[in-house]
């Protein structure tokens, strides 16, 4: 079975996007940091999004400007298996794209019976808070950005009950990123 991880950046108020939907801020390279993300994109999982998410990185990834800032990524997340989540979208050009309007949360769970990589939510907010409340996740990977935003959307909005989760482990890197990794308690 598949497990369900949610890959996501955060300031250090908590927030995944600015008060205007905005996520540049999270994009502070390093050669460190490129390794990591080239990492991490060649894991080979079943990238899963929201729609304002997909349509953002369908938007960048396939263009010639990804592959020249960050070509091993380019290369995964045009190569992987993707799932948008919609019932506006009337088609995900994106390779590799499946466009899904049934409940996030049933539909999730029948991939992670029959995946045999593991999925992974990025951004996707209200996709994170829907399949968190359903007990669907399985692990989070939140990076802690050396910033504040003031006002911004966090990806838990919407969540009715309390998530309590461990720790698993902490990475630092040199451009100020905390990566933490947490798993249902």
């Amino acid at each position: 079975m598949a497990k369900l991880k949610v890959f996501n950046q955060v300031s250090l108020d908590g927030y995944f996007t600015d008060e205007r939907n905005d996520m540049s801020w999270a994009h502070r390279s390093d050669p460190e940091w490129l390794a990591f993300t080239a990492e991490n994109a060649r894991a080979g999982a079943t990238l899963v999004f929201g729609r304002v998410t997909y349509e953002m990185m369908a938007a960048y990834w396939p263009t010639p400007a990804a592959r020249q800032a960050a070509p091993d990524v380019a290369a995964a997340m045009n190569r992987q298996r993707k799932v948008v989540f919609s019932r506006t979208l009337k088609q995900a050009a994106w390779s590799n794209t499946t466009l899904v309007s049934e409940d996030p949360a049933i539909a999730v769970r029948a991939l992670k019976q029959r995946e045999t990589h593991d999925l992974v939510v990025l951004g996707s907010g209200r996709i994170v808070a829907q399949l968190a409340q359903a007990g669907l996740v399985d692990e989070f990977e939140i990076v802690v950005n050396p910033l504040v935003l003031g006002r911004g959307r966090s990806m838990f909005e919407g969540i009715e009950h309390r998530l309590k989760l461990e720790l698993l482990k902490t990475r630092q890197f040199a451009n100020g990123n905390m990566v933490l990794w947490y798993e249902r308690a």
